[in-house]
This record gives structure tokens, C-alpha cells and sequence, in this order.
């Protein structure tokens, strides 16, 4: 579905990627885990067109994205939940849900999956006409991922769905994106909660530095003693 090959990605004369190569498969959930600085924002603005990158190639069902315009990337199904929820605080929540619908014209359907993200979320039926800003980090968070699924996305890319969220709020997260895969979508997954990501995803990588230093599945990379005792704060013994 998604192949990434020998991706560079400078800021300057500083490589944040250098070389990294990464496979999303149709129908999985895939997750980079690593440290904060360690290039996984700058892989999705890559895939999203927001960064060009030196070198290196990405491609989708066979398409090159890398000389096409985001808003062209986010019509072939490809969408980004945003660090940071990015959310518009001015405007409702079905203002923010109908913006995520922005370049669908299939109205009927659009109706249908405000009514799914609602399902999914029930309490941004409760607050639809209140202003986006006055909600809760959970709250907004679920805003963030229901406007990308109103795009009617076929890959959802997340980055960092648990920052700054409660372990209540993080684990109902969590359980909402495997739903989202239970439902036929396919999701890249980047996150600093490495045991939460690898707990749920089919297959994980793991970078560093701009190089992808470990790839398995991720009960495989949860089992991983290097993993565990750099991301997952255990004690390993020899």
C-alpha cells in the first residue's frame, strides 16, 4: 500500500532522516516508535507533502507522492491526525467534522459517516455545536481523529494521538483507533507510548536518530529486550 525506500530528509545541513525504508501494508496497523527528535513527525509531513525530501522515494498503491500536492495526497485516501490536534478553535465540532469532509461531494454518505463518527464518539454528539476550544485535550483528540475519518481515509496516519492525555483518556484512545482498524482502515501509528503502539499494531519499527534500527511484529519488539529497557523504562538483566 505504502513503501518508503532509502528516504533522506535534510533541515539544512542536518539529515532528520537518513535513509530510512518502511512498508504499510493494506489492512494493518503499522507504529514507528522512538524518542521525541527522532525523525517520525518529519517521516509523516514527508508522506503528507508538507517536507520534500533530498532523496529517497515514496509511493502509494504505485503512485509517486512526492511531487504531488497534500490536498491531492489527502484525495487518494491518505490522511494525518496532526501532532498537537491542530484542531480549529473557533469554530463547532461539526464545523471542525465538516471540514475533514472538505473534498468529498458524495453528501449522503458524508451524513452516514458524521453519524459513525458520532458512534464512535459519543460525546462530540453531546458538545456538535460547541466551540472546538472549549473542549477538554480528550476531547479534542477525538475531534482530531473523527475530522480525519470524515475524509473517508483508506490510511490514517496518526502522530502522537497520546500526547498529554491521561492514562484513562490514552487507553480509550487506544481502543478507538483499533476499532477504526476493525472497520477496514488501514493506520500508521507514530508514538512515544512505545508499549501502548506495540501492544496493538501488526507490525513495528523502530527509529533512531533518522535510521530505522529494529523492524518485527510488535509483540515481537514488545518482548525485545533492547526495546523494553530503552522505551519501556524496564530494567533488563544480562
Amino acid at each position: 500500500m505504502l513503501k518508503i525506500e532509502n528516504l533522506v530528509v535534510a533541515y539544512g545541513g542536518i539529515e532528520a532522516l537518513k535513509g530510512i525504508s518502511l512498508e504499510v501494508e493494506e489492512g494493518k496497523i503499522v507504529t514507528l516508535v522512538g524518542a521525541n527528535g527522532a525523525g517520525k513527525s518529519t517521516t509523516l509531513r514527508t508522506i503528507t507533502g508538507l517536507v520534500k525530501p533530498r532523496s529517497g522515494t515514496i509511493t502509494y498503491n504505485g503512485i509517486n507522492l512526492l511531487n504531488m500536492k497534500t490536498q491531492d495526497i489527502v484525495k487518494l485516501g491518505i490522511t494525518l491526525v496532526p501532532e498537537g490536534r491542530r484542531i480549529f478553535p473557533n469554530l463547532t465540532v461539526l464545523e471542525n467534522l465538516k471540514l475533514g469532509a472538505y473534498f468529498r461531494k458524495d453528501v449522503d454518505n458524508i451524513k452516514r459517516d458524521l453519524e459513525w463518527v458520532y458512534s464512535l464518539f459519543p460525546k462530540l454528539k453531546e458538545r456538535s455545536w460547541q466551540m472546538a476550544g472549549t473542549l477538554s485535550g480528550g476531547e479534542q483528540q477525538m475531534l482530531a481523529v473523527g475530522r480525519a475519518l470524515m475524509s473517508k481515509p483508506k490510511l490514517l496516519m496518526m502522530d502522537e494521538p497520546s500526547l498529554g492525555l491521561a492514562p484513562l483518556i490514552v487507553k480509550e484512545i487506544f481502543n478507538i483507533i483499533k476499532e477504526i482498524h476493525n472497520q477496514g482502515v488501514t493506520i500508521l501509528l507514530i508514538e512515544q507510548n512505545a508499549n501502548a503502539a506495540l501492544h496493538i499494531a501488526d507490525v513495528g519499527y523502530v527509529i533512531e536518530t533518522g535510521i530505522i534500527k529494529l523492524k518485527g511484529e510488535g509483540k515481537e519488539l514488545l518482548n525485545n529486550d533492547e526495546v523494553r529497557k530503552a522505551y519501556l523504562g524496564e530494567n533488563v538483566s544480562n
